[in-house]
């Protein structure tokens, strides 16, 4: 569909969809963005009418899909039939994007929505340039978008050091995760990257991230200390440290 602002791509479905139509629509989409760095967002369209797919079609469907995975921004599917409606909730908790359901009559909203999602991550990450201490800045629910940046800035500081100073973790309440695809991949990060980093100091408010940093100091690699949000600056300086451990010092912090 061609009346919707060049940054979304939309497409409708009506019908049975066949293998022919794939073909037609969705792999030359597909093919614009592979290579580039952009990703899209995509308003899917599903008509009254629609029936389902030929085999061929869903064949087509799931292969494709696999393909497409990491090159969506965000996906709004707009339609009044109830069983797309709910499993399209469903597949919002394993997708790595943001998906949300519409009806045909919120078309202008889900495009409004479409167009307010950041092709980018969320996170701001930064490297303190007295103390090498990497600092993320958090202020919404984490995307699997934003764990890859979070890798990447960690991976880029550990490419000339065997072992990270510090991580800053600062946000103003806990953050969460978007959805279990981003849980999932937030998990992989801590396993693949724990052994490498000496001290975690967790800058969020709550009494939730306080029992958090405790259960994790005894479980992690590194050392894990607690604090306020508003002291981001000891946090850095703690973090910064050079003392591995010290007796007693576990995630009570200023905050706990």
């Amino acid at each position: 569909m061609t009346d919707v602002p060049p940054e979304i791509v939309a497409v409708r479905a009506a019908g049975v969809l066949t293998r022919g139509e794939y073909d037609a629509v969705v792999l030359p989409m597909l093919q614009e963005t592979e290579g580039t760095e952009r990703r899209m967002r995509v308003l899917c369209q599903v008509e009254d009418d629609y029936t389902g797919l030929t085999p061929p079609a869903l064949w087509e469907d799931l292969r494709l899909g696999v393909r497409a995975i990491g090159r969506f921004a965000a996906c709004a599917v707009v339609t009044d039939i109830s069983w797309i409606r709910t499993a399209s909730r469903l597949a919002a908790f394993a997708v790595p994007y943001p998906l949300r359901v519409f009806g045909l009559a919120e078309r202008e909203d889900a495009v409004a929505w479409l167009l307010a999602q950041p092709e980018a991550a969320h996170i701001r990450t930064r490297t303190d340039p007295g103390t090498g201490v990497v600092v993320v800045e958090v202020d919404r629910p984490l995307r699997t978008a934003d764990i890859e940046a979070l890798a990447a800035a960690v991976d880029g500081e550990l490419a000339s050091t065997p072992e990270l100073r510090g991580l800053v973790l600062h946000a103003p309440g806990v953050p969460g995760w978007e959805n279990v695809a981003a849980l999932w991949r937030h998990l992989g990060f801590v396993a693949g990257h724990q052994r490498r980093l000496r001290r975690l100091a967790v800058a969020v408010d709550g009494r939730v991230p306080s029992v958090g940093a405790t259960i994790a100091d005894r479980a992690l690699h590194p050392v894990v200390r607690h604090f306020p949000s508003a002291e981001l600056d000891a946090a850095i300086a703690w973090a910064a440290a050079e003392d591995a451990r010290q007796d007693g010092e576990v995630s009570a912090g200023a905050g706990g």
